[in-house]
């Protein structure tokens, strides 16, 4: 059974919380839609058995409900980490910028942790620059799998795509610095092929390009517009397209300068219908240079 967007964000919903009392307007607040909304979706989902509710306003996610919500499961998430992580010098100089501690912890664990917390046990990181390195992290984490990708010094990051291209398939594909601090940005179902992105009322780092709700585009620095993140979902039906397309663009000429992002943002876009995952300020802090690390974290102001 197919969902509507609103259903599948009330179920999701729902399903994280299931057995709490849910009111209309926690509801709302959750979801983001409207108190009138949420008043066509609780009926709507309790009559096709999705979901119970009791008197005492107790929300429940049923076994339909679990049914429904399987197709849309994320099978696994990516971290793409052999960068050197030049701008955070001399930092970076022993250690891996995925690895650089922040408050004391790795910054690659805030999103770590969070999709252990929701339930994704398939974890990849590409790794490259000191990638014995990551090794310490199956202490924790033992369920990690390590993909080597030796060719990070000769080309940008599509070069660690192609390392993982037949893997996009239901996966979250993230960047492993950035620093999360909002764990519920990671879900265990996600709906169609997303970018995180901040609202940003001017920008001058990379952004979403917008159509009709639909991204169709990323460029440097703009006004009333989404500062992307690379924290991005891609259903099974967009990574077919990325084990086709990502080969195509790595072989083209100049092909290896190009960031794997150009495949679904650039090149190929409207191959894809992708959309814009709004976040709040501060639920991701994107680390580029030693001075946004020196102001996070005071440990580094020497």
């Amino acid at each position: 059974m197919a969902l509507s967007k609103k259903e599948f964000e009330v179920l999701v919903y729902v399903e994280r919380y299931s057995g709490e009392k849910l009111s209309q307007r926690r509801l709302a607040s959750g979801t983001g839609f409207s108190l009138g909304a949420i008043n066509k979706l609780l009926p709507a989902l309790t009559e096709q058995g999705m979901i119970c509710i009791s008197a005492d306003r107790i929300v429940t996610i049923t076994d339909v409900g679990l049914a429904v919500l399987e197709p849309y499961r994320v099978r696994r998430a990516i971290f793409m980490a052999a960068g050197f992580g030049s701008r955070l010098v001399p930092i970076t100089l022993n250690t891996p910028k995925a690895l650089v501690r922040i408050h004391g912890k790795p910054m690659i664990e805030t999103m770590l942790d969070a999709v252990v917390r929701a339930g994704i046990e398939e974890i990849y990181i590409v790794r490259g620059y000191l990638g014995e390195q990551f090794d310490v992290l199956l202490r924790k984490y033992p369920n990690i799998r390590f993909v080597e990708n030796p060719d990070y010094k000769e080309a940008n990051n599509i070069s660690s795509a192609m390392k993982v291209k037949d893997l996009f398939g239901g996966a979250y594909v993230l960047d492993s610095d950035l620093y999360l601090q909002n764990p519920d940005l990671i879900r265990k179902y996600e709906y169609c092929a997303s970018y995180v992105g901040v609202h940003k009322d001017r920008t001058d780092d990379w952004r979403l390009v917008m159509k009709n709700g639909r991204v169709i585009g990323m460029k440097v620095g703009g006004t009333d517009c989404y500062h992307m993140y690379d924290i991005t979902y891609w259903t099974p039906e967009d990574g077919e397209k990325m084990a086709r397309y990502l080969p195509e663009l790595y072989s083209s000429p100049g092909g290896k300068e190009n960031y794997w992002d150009n495949v679904p943002l650039d090149v190929y876009n409207k191959e894809f219908y992708i959309e814009a995952r709004e976040c709040k300020e501060g639920d991701v802090i994107e680390i580029d240079t030693l001075s946004e690390l020196q102001e996070l974290d005071p440990v580094y102001r020497f």
